[in-house]
């Protein structure tokens, strides 16, 4: 494989980022949690697990999405590898202030696995 060919892997790892993140931006909880395994694992990087499980995120961001009734994440930049994607993210509407966020997604058998958040 070449640099800028994206393998099937790749494809589905940013098909996956990109599901989750329009179905966060309509704040669609139950499209949101479809896009996580089962048994995902959160975590503020490099390794504070800080949620674990789809039902742990369905209580958690449905009562965000429902709070923040103005929320958006914009997708500043996004670079892949095999099943990880990275995104550079500004959110708005979660606050006073928007603030900006990496997140990186690990997608393994169709579904994110992994996620973990660093923010300034």
């Amino acid at each position: 494989m070449s640099w800028g060919q994206a393998s099937e892997v790749e494809k589905e790892a940013i098909e996956m980022a990109q599901k989750q993140l329009d179905a966060y931006n309509a704040r669609d909880i139950e499209a949101f949690v479809a896009c996580y395994a089962d048994s995902v694992e959160i975590y503020n990087f490099p390794g504070q697990l800080i949620m674990q499980g789809r039902e742990a995120m369905r209580e958690g961001y449905a009562g965000f999405f429902a709070n923040n009734p103005q929320l958006h994440c914009e997708l500043i930049n996004r670079i892949s590898i095999g099943n990880k994607v990275i995104d550079r993210e500004k959110v708005t509407g979660a606050g006073p202030e928007p603030f900006h966020a990496l997140a990186i997604y690990i997608v393994e058998g169709g579904l994110i696995q992994k996620v973990y958040f660093m923010r300034p």
